[in-house]
């Protein structure tokens, strides 16, 4: 089924990157992504989409076009429905002069059936962004809510610095992660990647070698596998673990055994993430610097992004391929 996805504007290419956990990209736009998808529900699971509506159209992001195009769809529907219409990008402003409320009152003059503004049943909605407008009908919207509910501070065992729930998800969907898979994240920590993996359906296992994180961890995660140990020696056998998804700590202050410096400790622990990971699938790892160079060392680098977090940290998110 051909998807429509309204993105967040948080980031400007993990949204996108995300999606292909769920489906193919076949076209994208600021916050605006067009993907194959053949389990439309499965695409619940994304932490930096907005909405998730059914393809309709697309046409010129001015209000003759869109008039154009809905003419051409002919829509009829028994159920009450409201019109709903996004201004993604300014740009779009230069081809079309028109408001935001010329193109909802289209939506509601011609598609044939009850208009309801409050609480429809059915919402067709228009997403303008740079040179296309693009238009569905609302399959779901993502319930961001829920992951405000798994804040870290809300959980058992709390340490600063952690990741939140929605980068966590969105590390784990990088992963291609389906359910019934193995998913190990050697820098633990509190567990918020576990969290996430555990809640997708996946074999989750955790290790880390500081005590008092192993000991918080137990009491955050539920079904996950715990290990205590030095992430450049793990306690894994070659080629036993489906995807990789781990957070580096970012300080000469954490507990390391074999590896003495960050640069070492990026090398060892790549070098085993290799050993351990099916040929083939991904690791997605994060730092606080670039370590591109790194990295392509020990495996493919796919993607690289970046998440400024405040003004002394950027995270850097690598994607890699064994």
């Amino acid at each position: 089924m051909k998807l429509l996805f309204e993105l967040s504007g948080e980031n400007p290419t993990l949204p996108c990157a995300e999606i292909e956990c769920v489906a193919s990209l076949l076209d994208t736009r600021p916050q605006v992504a067009v993907a194959e998808c053949p389990v439309p529900a499965a695409a619940r699971r994304l932490a930096m989409t907005h909405i998730v509506l059914e393809y309709l159209g697309e046409c010129a992001p001015d209000i003759t076009s869109f008039k154009h195009l809905l003419s051409d769809l002919s829509l009829t529907t028994n159920q009450p429905f409201a019109g709903r219409v996004k201004l993604i990008h300014d740009s779009c402003q230069e081809k079309n002069p028109c408001s935001q409320r010329e193109f909802e009152r289209l939506i509601g003059t011609m598609i044939t059936g009850p208009v309801q503004l409050i609480n429809p049943v059915v919402e067709y909605r228009a997403i303008l962004s740079k040179d296309r407008c693009y238009f569905g009908k609302v399959l779901y919207h993502i319930d961001r809510g829920a992951y405000n509910e798994r804040n870290p501070g809300k959980r058992e065992f709390f340490h600063p610095g952690v990741m939140m729930p929605r980068m966590a998800r969105t590390l784990v969907n990088l992963s291609l992660a389906r359910a019934g898979t193995t998913l190990l994240d050697p820098f633990c920590g509190t567990g918020g990647i576990l969290i996430e993996a555990e809640m997708l359906g996946l074999h989750a296992v955790g290790s880390d070698f500081d005590p008092m994180m192993i000991r918080g961890s137990k009491e955050n995660v539920k079904q996950s596998a715990l290990l205590l140990a030095d992430t450049t020696r793990l306690p894994i056998k070659n080629q036993a673990v489906d995807e990789v998804v781990t957070d580096f700590p970012y300080g000469q202050s954490v507990c390391i055994k074999k590896a003495d410096t960050m640069e070492h400790l990026y090398h060892d622990t790549l070098d085993e993430i290799n050993r351990v990971l099916i040929p083939g699938h991904r690791a997605i790892v994060v730092t606080h610097r670039d370590i591109s160079g790194i990295a392509a060392q020990h495996m493919t680098v796919l993607q690289h992004h970046t998440q400024r977090v405040h003004k002394s940290l950027t995270r850097h998110i690598l994607v890699l391929r064994k």
